[in-house]
This record gives C-alpha cells, structure tokens and sequence, in this order.
C-alpha cells in the first residue's frame, strides 16, 4: 500500500508522518506539502501513485481538490485534522499520527 502524506510546506508534520510509517510491512510512504514554498511540492504524479492521500488539514484536502481534482480520481482521500502545532518527529506528534492513521490501514 502506497501511502502520501501532505502538509503545509512538508517540513514537520508530512515528513514525521513518512518516517513513522516506511518502518510498517508492506507500506511504501512519501511525503509532500500544498504551498508554493513546500520542501517537496505535491504533484500530480505523487496523487497518481498514491493508495491513500493523508492530509494535515481541511484546508489541504480544499487546494488538492481545486488543483488536482482528476488526479484524485483513484485514491482515497482523508483528513486527520491534525494542527501545525508540533516539531519534526515530536512525541506527541508521532502519537497522534499513529492513533489517526493505524484505523485507515486495515
């Protein structure tokens, strides 16, 4: 399963979320964010090779959807309404990542 987690600008909370989840058994993950700034745009190849699209917040799922509504067209689509509040691979961050995310990889 091909997992794509999206953010912001990609640096903390997207990147935490990739390096948590590539140590999973059959899981391939990568990491992008929705701002002209991002470290690693998202594009429309990375929604096209995704299983699932994981996004931050609603507010990310909105500009995916304005910018890549055909590429969406395959992947399922799911917010984790999770705030830009925490650092890079922060305890608390990697917890809440794995309580939202696991329920999604059954």
């Amino acid at each position: 399963m091909r997992l794509l987690f999206v953010c912001g600008r990609a640096r903390l909370r997207s990147p935490t979320a990739e390096q948590i989840f590539c140590r999973y058994d059959g899981l391939e993950t990568a990491s992008a964010g929705v701002s002209a700034d991002a470290d690693e745009p998202v594009t429309a190849e990375h929604l096209a090779w995704a299983d699932i699209v994981f996004v931050m917040e609603r507010g990310h799922r909105r500009k995916l959807q304005r910018r890549f509504r055909s590429a969406l067209k395959h992947a399922r689509l799911i917010c984790l309404d999770i705030p830009d509040d925490c650092a890079f691979m922060d305890p608390a961050l990697v917890r809440l990542l794995e309580t939202k995310v696991r329920p999604h990889l059954r």
